[in-house]
Protein backbone atom coordinates (compact mmCIF):
# COMPACT_ATOMS: atom_id res chain seq x y z
CA UNK A 1 0.00 0.00 0.00
CA UNK A 2 1.18 3.55 -0.81
CA UNK A 3 -2.01 5.56 -0.27
CA UNK A 4 -5.44 4.88 1.18
CA UNK A 5 -8.86 6.51 0.96
CA UNK A 6 -10.38 7.39 4.34
CA UNK A 7 -14.15 7.69 4.14
CA UNK A 8 -14.66 10.63 6.49
CA UNK A 9 -17.61 12.24 8.22
CA UNK A 10 -17.60 14.30 11.40
CA UNK A 11 -19.14 11.37 13.30
CA UNK A 12 -17.77 8.72 15.71
CA UNK A 13 -17.46 6.25 12.82
CA UNK A 14 -15.66 8.86 10.73
CA UNK A 15 -13.21 9.57 13.53
CA UNK A 16 -12.61 5.83 13.97
CA UNK A 17 -11.85 5.55 10.23
CA UNK A 18 -9.45 8.49 10.54
CA UNK A 19 -7.70 6.85 13.49
CA UNK A 20 -7.28 3.62 11.52
CA UNK A 21 -5.98 5.50 8.50
CA UNK A 22 -3.49 7.41 10.66
CA UNK A 23 -2.25 4.16 12.25
CA UNK A 24 -1.82 2.59 8.80
CA UNK A 25 0.03 5.69 7.60
CA UNK A 26 2.35 5.70 10.61
CA UNK A 27 3.05 1.97 10.23
CA UNK A 28 3.58 1.87 6.48
CA UNK A 29 4.45 5.42 5.48
CA UNK A 30 1.23 5.91 3.52
CA UNK A 31 -0.45 9.05 2.26
CA UNK A 32 -4.03 9.53 3.44
CA UNK A 33 -6.65 10.76 0.97
CA UNK A 34 -9.52 11.99 3.14
CA UNK A 35 -12.76 11.81 1.17
CA UNK A 36 -16.09 13.27 2.24
CA UNK A 37 -18.99 12.28 0.00
CA UNK A 38 -21.97 14.58 -0.53
CA UNK A 39 -25.17 13.62 -2.33
CA UNK A 40 -24.92 14.21 -6.06
CA UNK A 41 -26.80 17.42 -6.86
CA UNK A 42 -27.47 16.12 -10.36
CA UNK A 43 -29.67 13.32 -9.03
CA UNK A 44 -33.44 13.65 -8.85
CA UNK A 45 -34.70 15.10 -5.56
CA UNK A 46 -38.16 15.64 -4.09
CA UNK A 47 -37.01 18.99 -2.69
CA UNK A 48 -35.24 21.48 -4.97
CA UNK A 49 -31.82 22.43 -3.63
CA UNK A 50 -30.59 25.97 -4.24
CA UNK A 51 -26.99 26.91 -5.13
CA UNK A 52 -26.54 28.72 -1.82
CA UNK A 53 -27.38 25.57 0.12
CA UNK A 54 -25.00 23.51 -2.01
CA UNK A 55 -22.26 26.05 -1.31
CA UNK A 56 -23.06 25.85 2.40
CA UNK A 57 -22.64 22.07 2.30
CA UNK A 58 -19.36 22.40 0.45
CA UNK A 59 -18.05 24.90 2.99
CA UNK A 60 -19.15 22.70 5.88
CA UNK A 61 -17.51 19.62 4.34
CA UNK A 62 -14.27 21.46 3.66
CA UNK A 63 -14.26 22.73 7.24
CA UNK A 64 -14.65 19.22 8.61
CA UNK A 65 -11.82 17.97 6.40
CA UNK A 66 -9.56 20.83 7.40
CA UNK A 67 -10.19 20.09 11.08
CA UNK A 68 -9.60 16.36 10.55
CA UNK A 69 -6.28 16.96 8.80
CA UNK A 70 -5.19 19.37 11.52
CA UNK A 71 -5.49 16.55 14.05
CA UNK A 72 -3.19 14.20 12.12
CA UNK A 73 0.47 13.78 13.14
CA UNK A 74 2.83 16.07 11.25
CA UNK A 75 4.59 13.03 9.82
CA UNK A 76 1.41 11.87 8.01
CA UNK A 77 0.99 13.29 4.51
CA UNK A 78 -2.65 13.84 3.54
CA UNK A 79 -4.96 15.28 0.93
CA UNK A 80 -8.65 16.14 1.31
CA UNK A 81 -11.41 15.77 -1.25
CA UNK A 82 -15.10 16.65 -1.39
CA UNK A 83 -16.84 14.46 -3.98
CA UNK A 84 -20.47 14.00 -4.99
CA UNK A 85 -22.11 10.68 -5.65
CA UNK A 86 -25.47 8.98 -5.29
CA UNK A 87 -24.20 6.97 -2.30
CA UNK A 88 -21.28 7.19 0.11
CA UNK A 89 -19.95 3.81 -1.04
CA UNK A 90 -20.12 4.80 -4.71
CA UNK A 91 -18.21 8.00 -3.98
CA UNK A 92 -15.44 6.13 -2.15
CA UNK A 93 -15.01 3.56 -4.92
CA UNK A 94 -14.90 6.29 -7.57
CA UNK A 95 -12.39 8.28 -5.53
CA UNK A 96 -10.21 5.22 -5.04
CA UNK A 97 -10.05 4.77 -8.80
CA UNK A 98 -9.47 8.44 -9.57
CA UNK A 99 -6.77 8.84 -6.93
CA UNK A 100 -5.08 5.48 -7.50
CA UNK A 101 -5.56 4.49 -3.84
CA UNK A 102 -4.54 1.02 -2.68
CA UNK A 103 -7.33 0.59 -0.10
CA UNK A 104 -10.48 2.15 1.35
CA UNK A 105 -10.78 2.77 5.11
CA UNK A 106 -14.17 3.07 6.84
CA UNK A 107 -15.54 3.07 10.37
CA UNK A 108 -18.01 0.63 11.87
CA UNK A 109 -21.70 1.07 11.11
CA UNK A 110 -23.69 3.15 13.58
CA UNK A 111 -25.29 0.01 15.03
CA UNK A 112 -21.95 -1.56 15.89
CA UNK A 113 -21.31 -2.49 19.51
CA UNK A 114 -18.45 -0.64 21.17
CA UNK A 115 -15.12 -2.28 20.39
CA UNK A 116 -16.59 -4.43 17.60
CA UNK A 117 -16.80 -4.34 13.84
CA UNK A 118 -20.12 -3.74 12.12
CA UNK A 119 -20.41 -3.23 8.40
CA UNK A 120 -23.49 -1.06 8.18
CA UNK A 121 -24.93 -0.07 4.81
CA UNK A 122 -21.74 1.50 3.43
CA UNK A 123 -19.49 -1.34 4.55
CA UNK A 124 -21.97 -3.92 3.27
CA UNK A 125 -21.80 -2.45 -0.23
CA UNK A 126 -18.02 -2.04 -0.20
CA UNK A 127 -17.19 -5.59 0.92
CA UNK A 128 -19.36 -6.94 -1.90
CA UNK A 129 -18.12 -4.74 -4.72
CA UNK A 130 -14.88 -2.85 -4.07
CA UNK A 131 -11.91 -3.51 -6.40
CA UNK A 132 -9.38 -2.73 -3.63
CA UNK A 133 -8.98 -3.95 -0.04
CA UNK A 134 -11.38 -2.45 2.50
CA UNK A 135 -10.11 -1.72 6.02
CA UNK A 136 -12.75 -1.50 8.78
CA UNK A 137 -12.25 0.17 12.15
CA UNK A 138 -14.06 -1.22 15.19
CA UNK A 139 -16.32 1.17 17.06
CA UNK A 140 -14.37 3.25 19.55
CA UNK A 141 -10.96 2.82 17.89
CA UNK A 142 -10.32 6.58 18.01
CA UNK A 143 -10.31 6.40 21.80
CA UNK A 144 -7.94 3.44 22.12
CA UNK A 145 -4.75 5.36 21.49
CA UNK A 146 -3.51 3.00 18.75
CA UNK A 147 -1.04 5.10 16.78
CA UNK A 148 0.67 2.29 14.86
CA UNK A 149 0.34 -1.47 14.50
CA UNK A 150 2.54 -4.04 16.22
CA UNK A 151 1.38 -7.34 14.68
CA UNK A 152 -0.04 -8.43 11.32
CA UNK A 153 -2.39 -11.42 11.27
CA UNK A 154 -3.78 -13.42 8.34
CA UNK A 155 -6.86 -15.55 9.04
CA UNK A 156 -7.25 -18.02 6.17
CA UNK A 157 -8.85 -21.26 5.08
CA UNK A 158 -8.11 -23.47 2.10
CA UNK A 159 -10.65 -22.06 -0.34
CA UNK A 160 -9.92 -19.72 -3.23
CA UNK A 161 -8.54 -16.38 -2.11
CA UNK A 162 -6.37 -17.69 0.73
CA UNK A 163 -3.12 -17.00 -1.11
CA UNK A 164 -4.13 -13.38 -1.80
CA UNK A 165 -4.70 -12.89 1.94
CA UNK A 166 -1.36 -14.43 2.86
CA UNK A 167 0.50 -12.43 0.19
CA UNK A 168 -1.11 -9.18 1.38
CA UNK A 169 -0.27 -9.87 5.02
CA UNK A 170 3.30 -10.84 4.08
CA UNK A 171 3.74 -7.63 2.08
CA UNK A 172 2.55 -5.45 4.97
CA UNK A 173 4.52 -7.33 7.63
CA UNK A 174 7.67 -7.17 5.51
CA UNK A 175 7.29 -3.47 4.72
CA UNK A 176 6.66 -2.57 8.37
CA UNK A 177 9.08 -5.15 9.81
CA UNK A 178 6.32 -6.50 12.05
CA UNK A 179 5.65 -10.03 13.36
CA UNK A 180 3.37 -12.07 11.10
CA UNK A 181 0.72 -14.28 12.69
CA UNK A 182 -0.88 -16.92 10.43
CA UNK A 183 -4.10 -18.44 11.76
CA UNK A 184 -5.52 -21.52 10.02
CA UNK A 185 -9.32 -21.76 9.90
CA UNK A 186 -9.37 -25.16 8.23
CA UNK A 187 -11.50 -26.85 10.94
CA UNK A 188 -14.10 -24.12 10.40
CA UNK A 189 -13.69 -24.01 6.63
CA UNK A 190 -14.90 -27.57 6.02
CA UNK A 191 -18.58 -28.54 5.92
CA UNK A 192 -19.96 -32.04 5.54
CA UNK A 193 -23.47 -30.86 4.61
CA UNK A 194 -25.22 -33.12 7.11
CA UNK A 195 -25.41 -30.80 10.07
CA UNK A 196 -24.16 -33.61 12.29
CA UNK A 197 -21.90 -33.08 15.28
CA UNK A 198 -18.26 -34.01 14.66
CA UNK A 199 -17.07 -37.26 16.13
CA UNK A 200 -13.73 -37.22 17.96
CA UNK A 201 -12.08 -38.98 15.01
CA UNK A 202 -13.43 -36.42 12.55
CA UNK A 203 -12.31 -33.56 14.79
CA UNK A 204 -8.86 -35.11 15.05
CA UNK A 205 -8.70 -35.46 11.27
CA UNK A 206 -9.61 -31.82 10.82
CA UNK A 207 -7.02 -30.77 13.37
CA UNK A 208 -4.37 -32.73 11.47
CA UNK A 209 -5.42 -31.07 8.20
CA UNK A 210 -5.30 -27.69 9.94
CA UNK A 211 -1.79 -28.34 11.25
CA UNK A 212 -0.57 -29.39 7.79
CA UNK A 213 -2.21 -26.35 6.23
CA UNK A 214 -0.74 -23.99 8.82
CA UNK A 215 2.74 -25.40 8.33
CA UNK A 216 2.35 -24.92 4.58
CA UNK A 217 1.40 -21.29 5.14
CA UNK A 218 4.48 -20.77 7.27
CA UNK A 219 6.70 -22.30 4.59
CA UNK A 220 5.24 -19.90 2.01
CA UNK A 221 5.77 -16.94 4.32
CA UNK A 222 9.33 -17.90 5.27
CA UNK A 223 10.32 -18.08 1.60
CA UNK A 224 9.11 -14.51 1.13
CA UNK A 225 9.62 -12.44 4.27
CA UNK A 226 12.96 -10.98 5.33
CA UNK A 227 14.83 -12.74 8.13
CA UNK A 228 13.92 -9.93 10.53
CA UNK A 229 10.20 -10.77 10.33
CA UNK A 230 9.03 -13.28 12.93
CA UNK A 231 6.44 -15.76 11.58
CA UNK A 232 4.16 -17.87 13.80
CA UNK A 233 1.25 -20.17 13.00
CA UNK A 234 -1.86 -21.02 15.00
CA UNK A 235 -4.98 -23.11 14.60
CA UNK A 236 -8.32 -21.52 15.41
CA UNK A 237 -10.04 -24.31 17.34
CA UNK A 238 -13.72 -24.46 18.21
CA UNK A 239 -16.99 -26.02 17.07
CA UNK A 240 -18.07 -22.68 15.55
CA UNK A 241 -16.10 -19.77 14.19
CA UNK A 242 -17.36 -17.49 16.95
CA UNK A 243 -15.92 -19.87 19.54
CA UNK A 244 -12.59 -19.98 17.71
CA UNK A 245 -12.34 -16.20 17.56
CA UNK A 246 -13.12 -15.88 21.26
CA UNK A 247 -10.36 -18.39 22.07
CA UNK A 248 -7.74 -16.37 20.18
CA UNK A 249 -5.75 -13.74 22.04
CA UNK A 250 -5.87 -10.21 20.70
CA UNK A 251 -3.95 -6.98 21.22
CA UNK A 252 -5.21 -3.51 20.36
CA UNK A 253 -2.32 -2.92 17.96
CA UNK A 254 -3.10 -5.94 15.77
CA UNK A 255 -4.25 -5.69 12.14
CA UNK A 256 -6.12 -8.68 10.68
CA UNK A 257 -6.39 -9.69 7.01
CA UNK A 258 -9.20 -11.92 5.67
CA UNK A 259 -10.21 -12.84 2.13
CA UNK A 260 -13.34 -12.53 0.07
CA UNK A 261 -15.45 -15.50 -1.03
CA UNK A 262 -14.51 -17.92 -3.80
CA UNK A 263 -17.73 -16.67 -5.45
CA UNK A 264 -16.19 -13.22 -5.95
CA UNK A 265 -15.41 -11.98 -9.42
CA UNK A 266 -11.66 -11.68 -10.06
CA UNK A 267 -10.13 -8.65 -8.31
CA UNK A 268 -13.42 -7.85 -6.56
CA UNK A 269 -14.68 -8.30 -3.02
CA UNK A 270 -17.52 -10.61 -2.06
CA UNK A 271 -17.77 -11.42 1.63
CA UNK A 272 -18.37 -15.14 2.22
CA UNK A 273 -20.02 -16.70 5.26
CA UNK A 274 -16.76 -17.48 7.09
CA UNK A 275 -15.32 -14.01 6.51
CA UNK A 276 -18.61 -12.42 7.60
CA UNK A 277 -18.45 -14.30 10.91
CA UNK A 278 -14.87 -13.18 11.40
CA UNK A 279 -15.90 -9.57 10.80
CA UNK A 280 -18.60 -9.85 13.46
CA UNK A 281 -16.27 -11.40 16.03
CA UNK A 282 -12.90 -9.67 15.61
CA UNK A 283 -12.29 -6.83 18.12
CA UNK A 284 -9.44 -5.17 16.16
CA UNK A 285 -9.11 -3.42 12.77
CA UNK A 286 -9.60 -5.75 9.84
CA UNK A 287 -8.77 -5.65 6.12
CA UNK A 288 -10.85 -7.60 3.57
CA UNK A 289 -8.74 -8.52 0.53
CA UNK A 290 -10.25 -9.05 -2.96
CA UNK A 291 -9.87 -12.38 -4.70
CA UNK A 292 -6.63 -12.55 -6.75
CA UNK A 293 -5.41 -9.27 -5.25
CA UNK A 294 -1.73 -8.63 -5.97
CA UNK A 295 -0.18 -6.43 -3.26
CA UNK A 296 2.89 -5.90 -5.45
CA UNK A 297 0.94 -3.95 -8.07
CA UNK A 298 1.82 -0.28 -8.30
CA UNK A 299 -0.18 2.77 -9.28
CA UNK A 300 0.95 6.26 -10.34
CA UNK A 301 1.13 8.91 -7.63
CA UNK A 302 -1.95 11.09 -8.24
CA UNK A 303 -0.62 14.36 -6.91
CA UNK A 304 0.14 16.58 -3.96
CA UNK A 305 -1.58 18.15 -0.99
CA UNK A 306 -4.86 20.13 -0.85
CA UNK A 307 -8.66 20.30 -0.62
CA UNK A 308 -10.38 19.69 -3.91
CA UNK A 309 -13.72 18.95 -5.50
CA UNK A 310 -14.48 15.99 -7.76
CA UNK A 311 -12.64 16.19 -11.06
CA UNK A 312 -9.89 18.57 -9.89
CA UNK A 313 -6.38 18.02 -8.64
CA UNK A 314 -4.97 19.07 -5.28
Amino acid sequence: MRSVIVGYLDTPAGRDALALGAALAATLGLRLDLVLVLHDEGRASLVPVGPSYERHLDDLAEGWLKEARAGLPESVASTAHVVRAETFAEGLVTAAGDLGADAIVIGAGKEGAFGRLHLGSVGGVLVHSAPVPVAIAPAGLAGRGVHRFGTIMAAVGTRAGARAVVDSAIAVASAARLPLRLVSLVPLDVADGTGSVDTRDRADDRHAVAREHAEGLRDVALRTVPDRVDVTVEIAAGPRIGDAIRDLTWTDDELVFVGSSRLAQPHRLFLGSVAAKIVRGVPVPLVVVPRDHDPRSTRPDPGSDGVVHEGTTP
